[in-house]
């Protein structure tokens, strides 16, 4: 065959082909999803929406079944009052989960902390504002302790925070040999401690500094976590720390920040404690149950557990939501039992939206 004879009709070949072809270049899946994957795809744009929601529907049903009782602004600003301890330490605990870790020793540092408060003033003879600072830093170096411990030595988080939570309570009990400092005490030679119980009225309302504190503390964490680079560098890590560290983010000193963070923040849930109560007991039960009480408020408010997805805002709301729980049934007169059996209802439920919304990023 000769060379004539391999272009010959090659042109008019083609040109049949041609118009014998698809005109479409290319096409694309058609993206377009029904009521479902939009809602899907909100939820997971803002994870708060959910909680929000719910605390929303539970006020509105304790308010429809209880009338202006619950709606009261005493009722009301009560929910606050009782949640602020378990509110300051949900945000602490929301740090530690959005990096896929998890920190069971969140109440007992508190505790510890309060009682270094109370014994450096009462035992040492030392100024409040000196004590304070000192329990302060005792929680911060405790924190950075566990985060050393993650990020250096690869435990996991689960054992090197529930190793912490004995070691830390095991340490509250015998420095302060179980003593309990009084409330009439503080009062008289260091109200400083109690500065977080001071009330404000307003009307029927009544708010205390330690409300006042955890609202503030929430919003500034979510502005942090939004709005900063390190608050990036959090999600990221949880998300996929070897991307983050790929993308040069110093996954080992962001992990050690955060659990020195969250040890600081503790140590502030300590000096609300002792506003909240007035005392400083080292048997107190959030030593024992702050941890599921965090836990169980940052799960109801919608942040994953895997890490990498939620919001601060959320947390709160999930410490108000159990908050609104504990009153209503408490006025409607039902059992205590309830509460717990709800609660346990919500945390799976919780679980079950996150793995429905995280269908939407596989």
């Amino acid at each position: 065959m000769t060379s004539d004879s391999k272009t010959a009709g090659g042109p008019a070949e083609f040109e049949t082909a041609a118009a014998s072809s698809p005109q479409a270049v290319a096409s694309f899946d058609d993206h377009s999803r029904g009521l479902g994957h939009k809602i899907q795809h909100a939820l997971h744009q803002t994870p708060a929406l959910v909680p929000m929601i719910v605390l929303l529907l539970s006020i509105l049903i304790f308010g429809i079944l209880l009338g202006s009782k619950f709606f009261s602004p005493f009722a009301l600003t009560l929910i606050l009052q009782q949640v602020q301890i378990v509110g300051v330490l949900a945000a602490a605990q929301s740090l530690v989960i959005l990096t896929a870790g998890i920190d069971l020793s969140v109440g007992a540092i508190a505790v510890l902390t309060s009682v270094i408060m109370g014994q450096f003033t009462f035992r040492y003879g030392l100024p409040a504002p000196v004590s304070i600072f000192c329990g302060l830093c005792a929680g911060t170096l405790i924190g950075a302790g566990s985060g050393w411990l993650v990020a250096r030595v690869k435990l996991p988080p689960f054992i090197v925070t529930l190793g912490m939570w004995q070691i830390v309570l095991a340490a509250n009990y015998i420095y302060s040999a179980n003593e309990t400092i009084r409330s009439q005490d503080i009062a008289e030679q260091a109200p400083m401690l109690q500065f977080f119980g001071t009330k404000l009225k307003f009307g029927g309302a009544t708010l205390t500094f330690g409300v006042i504190f955890m609202c503030l503390l929430v919003l500034l964490l979510a502005y942090i976590l939004r709005q900063t680079a390190w608050g990036r560098h959090v999600y990221a890590v949880g998300d996929d720390p070897e991307a983050a560290k790929l993308a040069g983010v110093n996954t080992n000193g962001t992990i050690i920040q955060v659990y020195a963070l969250v040890g600081l923040i503790c140590a502030f849930a300590g000096w609300v404690m002792i506003g909240r109560f007035g005392s400083v007991s080292p048997s107190a039960t959030t030593g024992v149950i702050g941890n599921i009480q965090a836990i169980t408020a940052v799960v109801i408010g919608g942040i994953s557990l895997f890490g990498g997805r939620g919001s601060i805002l959320g947390a709160f709301f999930g410490a108000l939501i159990v908050g609104v729980f504990e009153l209503g049934l408490r006025m409607a007169g039902a059992d205590p039992q309830w509460t717990f059996l709800l609660i346990g209802c919500l945390i799976i439920a919780a679980t079950t939206v996150d793995q429905w919304i995280r269908k939407v990023s596989v």
